[in-house]
């Protein structure tokens, strides 16, 4: 037997129904109607058993019964017979179900396609789009000005493409992605003279050519001359070289290559795998017949290149990994190639998941290696200096628990790189002998590709499970090393401002009267980003006594009392905060910015507007703030981060200069220090006119009360 799924009703516990995958035309539906004790075969409905076989029972009818599988069935007569759901403007691949104990006709879906509900029993479905759950197998990026696009490849959710930002205040819509590809979604690339056009594919190496400006898509995958057969992996690798923008390399268990962007191919490497016969493989200790259970049913082709990767230094330098555990190296573009099978410390047949050529450093090529399918759930992860000829591991202090499955090394600092694993992303600063975590704001979620987009120096993270995830500008990373942490504070290289009217597309802000199932995902705030360093975190005197406390409290030690004056001091004391001084090219102080202190690093934005010089605000802790006024004009600028703490102020940095640039939309071309100039008179007047009706205000009731006291003080006039 294979899977088996089963569900009790909930009218009568005594009866159970199972839906069983089995040899010998024993698949079907069963009954029992004494808690399993016996079992009545009712019909052979059944599923695709790696997939599916969920059941679910309806909460009011005994006989009425539910099954998951590509198109859900159910059934009115305990299993006899199935009839098919609608699937009506719906995903299909159907996993799991819920149904209202109380409105049988009202129940949800979990499919492939995510959450669907159903009020009249499957004639019409609702989807629910505000879930960003989408499992990403590939992501790339392109060089679209003035953002960047982010493309990948989902589980059975297409190939697509979508904006890193938008200039709507409602962030990054639905509405804003579109389909480059049907089917399962996998690679994707992007011509990097021509961001028009995509290379997407779906399972088994259908690839397609689409021009994102016309919305024409052809298909361009390699065929086989008659008699043969090529083995393409469910995720077929492809790439485009770096040293000619119309040429590709895609392959099967063999490699191929276009000089016309995909319009002709020609093979140029023997089949690369092992070539063994699955069918003589043990799995769970045996060799099984053709008749087992799901022997040859969805199951993947075996012995196929899954990785391949051209060097940026030398056109013609190829690595290609296969599903079988080999890597396959060449130096004249494939008319040659040598072979390294065994890997320190690697299982043999160990899957080949993702080669990258350095960057830096010629024949330097990193491997991550992936056992999972085994049950190793192991990191692998290796580079050659020699091309592909030997290799050595890099994993270093990453989790013994945890499969690699992308790597990415930056392309300023050769000895930065990035992992991502089944539990994250992970860096290294000093070439893999030390790897360290970033987690904040990135759930612990299966990170199955990594994409930096060079001009912004963004890490774009493609998750399995919770969509992508951007790291804005990690080039602070850069300058991390054992110096820096010897500073008592720090401030970052500052990346290129950019400010902009935001527009409202749903009207007031942010998404206006969408509703809760309006999906947006935010964008990067807009203006500049401080990214700074705090050594430690400045204690209050309150901190300071409780942490004396607890030492000796676990001494055993008796606790002093706090005096009088100790106990106000306290109470008096100012929080502690850091305060950013931004000035202008010509030294002016235009803004000030306060945060909390907080130990290690950390970010800061500044909206690139000016202080409002008529009012300020309580609303940013810690400290009382002018409101933003107008924004800044394009130029230099400069910060300095100072420390408040018990009621000094310190300066921790010398001035950091930075720029600010406009994102000029505008139909009509402004004159932006005419503009700022006739803002500045408008808040001039503004003040005078706040402090004019200010004054107005307070006279206006110092003469009511001096009326009030003369109407009821006795002995004045009453007339």
């Amino acid at each position: 037997m294979g899977r088996i799924g089963m569900a009790i009703s909930p009218v009568n516990p005594d009866v159970v129904y199972a839906i069983v995958e089995a040899e010998d035309g024993k698949s079907g539906f069963y009954r029992s109607s004494n808690r399993g004790a016996s079992w009545d075969k009712q019909s052979s409905h059944s599923t695709s058993g790696n997939y599916y076989q969920e059941i679910y029972c309806d909460p009011t009818d005994l006989n009425k019964v539910y099954t998951m599988d590509t198109y859900s069935h159910v059934t009115l007569d305990g299993g006899k017979t199935f009839t098919r759901l609608s699937e009506n403007k719906k995903h299909v691949d159907n996993h799991c179900m819920w149904i209202n104990p109380n409105n049988t006709k009202h129940y949800i879906i979990g499919s492939d396609g995510g959450l669907y509900i159903t009020f009249d029993n499957a004639k019409n479905w609702q989807f629910l789009p505000n879930l960003p759950v989408t499992q990403f197998y590939r992501i790339a990026v392109d060089n679209a000005l003035p953002f960047y696009n982010v493309f990948g490849g989902t589980q059975d959710n297409f190939s697509l493409g979508g904006p890193s930002r938008t200039i709507k205040k409602s962030g990054i819509e639905n509405a804003d992605w579109f389909v480059t590809n049907e089917g399962d979604g996998f690679q994707s690339q992007i011509d990097p003279k021509e961001p028009n056009i995509v290379y997407a594919q779906a399972q088994y190496g259908w690839l397609v050519r689409y021009d994102k400006n016309s919305g024409e898509k052809l298909g361009i995958k390699p065929q086989p001359p008659a008699g043969e057969a090529y083995r393409w992996n469910w995720d077929a690798p492809l790439i485009i070289s770096e040293h000619n923008n119309k040429r590709l390399y895609f392959a099967a268990n063999k490699v191929f290559r276009s000089n016309d962007r995909g319009n002709s191919w020609e093979v140029i490497s023997p089949d690369l795998s092992r070539q063994l016969d699955r069918n003589k493989l043990p799995v769970m200790d045996k060799v099984w017949g053709m008749d087992a259970v799901m022997k040859n049913a969805s199951t993947t082709v075996y012995g196929n290149i899954t990785a391949l990767a051209e060097s940026p230094k030398n056109a013609g330098h190829l690595v290609a990994g296969t599903d079988d555990g080999l890597i396959h190296y060449s130096f004249d573009d494939g008319k040659t190639w040598g072979k390294t099978e065994q890997f320190h410390g690697v299982p043999t047949r160990t899957f080949v998941n993702k080669l990258v050529c350095s960057q830096h450093t010629e024949k330097k090529v990193f491997a991550v290696l992936n056992n999972h399918k085994n049950g190793d759930f192991k990191p692998y992860l290796h580079q050659s200096l020699d091309g592909g000829k030997s290799w050595e591991s890099i994993t270093g202090n990453l989790p013994e628990r945890g499969s690699v499955y992308a790597f990415a090394e930056d392309h300023i600092k050769p000895n930065l790189w990035f992992v991502g694993t089944e539990f994250g992303v992970y860096f290294s600063v000093d070439e893999g002998n030390n790897w360290i975590q970033l987690k904040t704001g990135l759930p612990t979620i299966s990170v199955r590709d990594l994409a930096i987009q060079k001009r912004e120096n963004d890490l774009v993270v493609g998750t399995f499970g919770r969509g992508i995830y951007i790291l804005d500008d990690y080039s602070p990373l850069r300058e991390i090393d054992s110096e820096l942490v010897k500073k008592e504070a720090h401030i970052f290289n500052i990346k290129e401002g950019l400010i902009f009217f935001e527009t409202a597309k749903y009207g007031y802000s942010d998404v206006g009267f969408q509703g809760a199932q309006f999906y947006s995902a935010s964008n990067p705030l807009m203006g500049v980003t401080f990214s700074y360093y705090l050594k430690e975190t400045p204690k209050t005197r309150k901190e300071e006594r409780k942490a004396k406390e607890d030492a000796l409290a676990k001494k055993n030690e008796a606790i002093p009392y706090p005096s009088f004056d100790e106990m106000r001091a306290e109470d008096e004391e100012e929080k502690p905060y850091l305060l950013f001084s931004i000035r202008d090219a010509s030294g002016t102080e235009i803004r000030r910015i306060t945060s909390a202190p907080s130990k290690g690093i950390n970010r800061i934005v500044w909206d690139g507007k000016l202080s409002s010089n008529h009012r300020v605000s309580a609303s940013n802790e810690p400290m009382t703030q002018a409101d933003a006024a107008f924004l800044a004009l394009p130029g230099k600028y400069s910060v300095e981060m100072y420390l408040s703490h018990r009621g000094k102020i310190k300066k921790l940095t010398d001035a950091k200069i930075f720029e600010i640039k406009t994102l000029n939309k505008n139909v009509i071309a402004l004159n932006h220090k005419d503009k700022n100039a006739f803002v500045v008179e408008i808040e001039t007047v503004r003040r005078r006119a706040q402090a004019s009706n200010a004054y107005a205000k307070e006279m206006a009731t110092l003469l009511n009360e001096l009326k009030a006291a003369i109407r009821n003080t006795p002995g004045t006039a009453l007339n």
